[in-house]
């Protein structure tokens, strides 16, 4: 089978985010079918973008990257890009369907533009069409973007919306609660499958050590006897990390700290406001590579993951960072208020509710007053529970089982 899947900012562990496309079609090629990536040669996404245009093949995936502008932030510059990129597809038809003559197209960026150009390739191939919902635009735009529902690009994307789910034969979502606002648009509960993010098992085979400077902080943390909470990703403004630095101030003094490891357009803000509140047991790190992650996480007691107070996670939340903390066999602290939640489903931690530091202080004292066998358990819990649901060895499979 010849999948071409439509995502504009696919990348790969060498590049950086986005990994769905790659894991799937990795699996699938392994599998004997044949995939395709189309993806834009410029994301924001990425730790770094290719350097070529056209086709290319990395770790053995095949992609065709687009030459999309550069930009930065989420002004004209990145609408730009997309609709820069959605228009040459339709220039670059004949030479993707020169690598590729699918019988099956995915259409699988985070806004829903790329439809037409996944449904007009499907119907000159005769192939099946797939849309693949990520986050829910135009509501992403108005419920967290803050923008109006009339403003003349949200309207837009309201009428490529509509167009998405009226278009394809089968529609996947990976967040877990959309269907509800999939029916509104007439889409047949038959035709809607939910196929989450997963990991990689062979991922977590391949560890890197820590750099010595990261190695050294936590190896002087540990001596001291401090119970380690961790985080490891972005610090951006969805991650609610301000509400980790307030309860990291009302738990100093009691040998509790955190370490932070990442980057990101808030992580300045929450160093200045950590030092503004005189809060001395947080600790921020640097940014380390992919495969140092499963290290990191391995050696702290606890983790931490937390969201903002958001109407629009009523849909649910599936971020790849769940399964990395469930896999690294830690029980995790969940602040979240959101349609589902993973932690709690799978027994491997405690949840409270978002942006409730005084919630998030009891409940890191009462997961460090259960003995070392419980926390452990926690740990084991998460780890089996992603085992049994988000291996994309499954997940791949799943895919392809559903248009067959």
């Amino acid at each position: 089978m010849n999948i071409l899947y439509i995502n504009h900012y696919a990348g790969n562990p060498e590049l950086g985010m986005e990994f769905r496309p790659f894991y799937l079609a990795k699996e699938w090629q392994e599998n004997g079918h044949n995939a395709l990536i189309l993806a834009a040669n410029f994301s924001h996404l990425r730790r770094k973008n290719p350097e070529n245009t056209g086709f290319e093949t990395q770790d053995n995936v095949n992609y065709y990257w687009i030459k999309t502008p550069a930009y930065k932030g989420n002004g004209f510059g990145r609408v730009l890009n997309i609709f820069s990129f959605v228009g040459r597809i339709f220039c670059h038809k004949k030479k993707i369907l020169s690598h590729i003559k699918p019988d099956i197209v995915v259409a699988s960026s985070t806004y829903p533009f790329d439809i037409f150009p996944a449904w007009w390739i499907a119907k000159t191939t005769k192939a099946k069409l797939v849309f693949e919902i990520h986050d829910l635009w135009p509501l992403s735009l108005t419920e967290i973007g803050g923008m109006s529902k009339y403003h003349p690009f949200v309207l837009l994307v309201g009428l490529a919306e509509k167009a998405a789910y009226k278009l394809p034969d089968k529609i996947i979502s990976i967040l877990p609660k959309t269907y509800q606002h999939a029916k509104k648009f007439g889409v047949k509960e038959e035709n809607f499958i939910v196929i989450p993010n997963g990991i990689v098992l062979k991922d977590w085979e391949v560890k890197e050590n820590l750099p010595d400077s990261h190695s050294a902080a936590i190896t002087k943390l540990k001596e001291n006897g401090d119970f380690l909470v961790g985080y490891a990703g972005a610090h951006g403004v969805a991650n609610a990390m301000e509400y980790l630095i307030d309860a990291a101030k009302s738990l100093q003094g009691k040998k509790i700290h955190f370490v932070l490891i990442g980057d990101g357009q808030e992580k300045e803000n929450l160093i200045q406001y950590a030092k503004k509140l005189g809060v001395d047991n947080v600790s921020f790190l640097g940014r380390i590579n992919k495969n140092a992650i499963p290290t990191f996480l391995a050696q702290m007691d606890a983790l931490y993951l937390g969201w903002q107070k958001q109407s629009l996670y009523r849909f649910g939340i599936g971020a790849n960072k769940i399964f990395d903390y469930m896999m690294a066999e830690r029980p995790v602290l969940h602040s979240v208020t959101a349609g589902n939640d993973p932690i709690k489903d799978a027994g491997c931690g405690i949840s409270v509710e978002a942006e409730n530091p005084a919630a998030l202080v009891q409940a890191i004292l009462e997961l460090i007053s259960k003995s070392p066998k419980d926390r452990a358990q926690m740990g084991r819990n998460g780890k089996e529970y992603v085992l049994a649901n988000h291996d994309y060895k499954i997940l791949a499979k799943d895919f392809l089982k559903i248009l067959l």
